[in-house]
């Protein structure tokens, strides 16, 4: 059976807004089984929203990673825009003054699983000043992509907190939006009026592609599900001077510079028979961000099976074997990270100076793994009241 999406289900019964002043944040992936944009689908069923929310890279989705963007009006509905990922931290979060006169604030914003991904910590800071002023937050849910069982990676250390460390969870955490609304209610904001309209026929263990809803690119370097398998691990690789593969059109699938041989790195990956993943000694051009119209020697990855495929312990065995195999060339992102100076974009992303330091030291990693993995498997098991209401049917 198809899942049904909380969108679908605020349409066809719009009573929790219902006589609501209310806004919205959401982005062009929120849509309906038919592809319309939530923010006309809901118009329509629930009346104008006074005010758009627009999380990471716009209300399109155009703009790039860690690209600014400013408030305006959406053409699609003629109601005002305020970005919520501008070029400085404080827009990050709304005003007060945002919600001044609002009884709701309805969120749809199609989430991949991973921390790092910005749209729950947009979620975060908006629940935040929600809470302060007494305004109820109706999260409507979405399959997590990565589905709901598989957990990876640990908690982030207390002062690596960042935007892309905001959530108290795994890497690979395991929750849809909805859970994470809740999540973030009972750790943070227990005053907050909050709803969640779970979506139904969910099952945990499947992915995306198993619910029958159709996949639209969330931002402009998540054009496949298979790039969302990968990203909890190959997400790191923006910490470090190689490529990611963003300016081409495999994105998180390619990782390379101009000072690596494939070959010869290709050789070294193999060899350390990680689950899941394949290998392909490969060159490409990016055409934008780092290095870009340069040939670049790398490695491109394919998924192999879905289910036994580890990425974030894939990204960090790339990413120490490159600094291993080129000591003198690779080297750590050192220029603000998503508007923190001074901490590594390394440590930010992993929670901790620990992976850092293993690698530059020519640690194991196994270890650290293997007990972010407890981490995360305690978290599950801390979960009660949260998972269950966004799995009601």
């Amino acid at each position: 059976m198809a899942v049904i999406t909380g969108l679908e289900l605020l349409i066809d019964d719009p009573a929790p807004v219902a006589d609501h002043r209310w806004a919205l944040l959401a982005n062009h992936a929120a849509v309906t089984r038919e592809l319309e944009p939530a923010r006309s689908a809901l118009m329509r069923s629930c009346g104008a929203p006074a005010l758009l929310f627009a999380p990471e890279h716009g209300i399109e989705g155009i703009a790039q990673d860690m690209e600014g963007v400013g408030d305006g009006l959406d053409e699609l509905t003629g109601v005002a825009v305020r970005s919520l990922y501008g070029n400085e931290s404080s827009t990050l979060s709304p005003s007060p003054e945002d919600l001044e006169n609002l009884d709701a604030v309805v969120v749809d914003v199609p989430d991949i699983g991973s921390r790092y991904y910005t749209f729950a910590a947009s979620m975060d800071g908006l629940m935040d000043v929600c809470e302060r002023v007494g305004v109820e937050v109706v999260v409507l849910d979405r399959p997590n992509p990565l589905g709901g069982v598989l957990r990876e990676g640990g908690l982030v250390r207390p002062g690596f907190e960042s935007f892309v460390s905001q959530l108290p969870a795994p890497i690979r955490h395991g929750l849809t939006l909805g859970e994470i609304g809740l999540l973030l209610q009972r750790e943070r904001y227990p005053g907050l009026e909050l709803t969640v309209i779970p979506c139904r026929g969910w099952r945990r263990e499947q992915l995306f592609d198993a619910t029958g809803l159709p996949w639209v690119p969330p931002s402009p370097n998540m054009p496949t599900l298979e790039t969302a398998l990968l990203y909890p691990g190959l997400c790191l690789v923006e910490a470090t001077n190689l490529s990611e593969g963003r300016g081409t059109t495999r994105p998180f699938h390619l990782v390379g510079a101009p000072w690596i041989e494939p070959r010869h790195l290709v050789e070294n990956l193999k060899a350390l028979e990680l689950p899941g993943v394949a290998f392909r000694a490969a060159w490409f051009r990016p055409e934008f961000q780092k290095h870009a119209h340069e040939i670049c020697g790398g490695v491109e990855l394919h998924v192999l099976d879905r289910r036994k495929l580890e990425p974030l312990a894939l990204g960090l065995h790339l990413l120490k074997t490159l600094h291993d195999l080129y000591p003198d060339d690779f080297t750590w992102r050192d220029e603000p990270y998503e508007f923190v100076s001074g901490i590594p974009a390394i440590d930010l992303l992993t929670g901790s100076g620990e992976a850092r330091g293993l690698i530059e030291s020519g640690g194991e990693l196994e270890p650290l793994l293997d007990r972010w993995n407890e981490e995360a498997r305690l978290f599950g098991e801390s979960l009660e009241g949260v998972v269950v209401r966004a799995e009601a049917e």
